[in-house]
């Protein structure tokens, strides 16, 4: 992950944030309405090409009044990706790592609040489903998830990856 100091998220009603200002703005979004429950969910995808950028993003859901996202670009100029198998994992590895961080940051700050945010944060969006190429990877994809703590969801469930991060891919 990058310094937190760089403004590497994206919101669109709060342009370009560091690490920790998206995590404020995150959390001060899912302590608006304290009635309602809220998901956070971590996602990623990216486009066929050698050279791929990957889009992750944050969607904080407010349960049946639609959500908020963050979305992190991340692209390496010296790393090629030969095979579509090795980009899906690379989505997952950066899925897994922001969704670490995310998880550490937000307890960090939870824990001096007053009022416990109505909120769960288990799920990880992959771009992987049951049908087409990327059948053959959800278990060793459900594995290095689950084996980072979290849930998988899949395509047609997977917003977060596939419809949310596809839109930046």
């Amino acid at each position: 992950m990058a310094s937190s100091s760089e403004k590497d998220f994206y919101n669109p009603s709060k342009g370009h944030l560091s690490f920790n200002e998206m995590i404020d703005e995150l959390l001060e979004y899912i302590q608006q309405d304290p009635e309602v429950f809220y998901d956070v969910i971590v996602g990623c995808d990216s486009a066929s090409s050698d050279f791929p950028e990957f889009p992750l993003v944050v969607v904080a859901l407010k349960t049946g009044f639609g959500g908020r996202f963050f979305l992190k670009k991340v692209s390496y100029q010296n790393k090629k990706f030969y095979h579509w198998k090795t980009r899906i994992l690379e989505e997952v590895y950066l899925s897994c790592e922001l969704a670490l961080n995310l998880r550490e940051a937000l307890e960090e700050k939870i824990i001096g609040l007053e009022t416990i945010p109505n909120y769960q944060f288990r799920y990880i969006h992959a771009d992987v489903g049951e049908n087409g190429q990327t059948k053959e990877m959800v278990k060793e994809v459900a594995g290095i998830i689950r084996g980072n703590g979290f849930e998988l969801k899949i395509k047609p469930e997977a917003f977060a990856a596939s419809n949310v991060a596809d839109h930046f891919s």
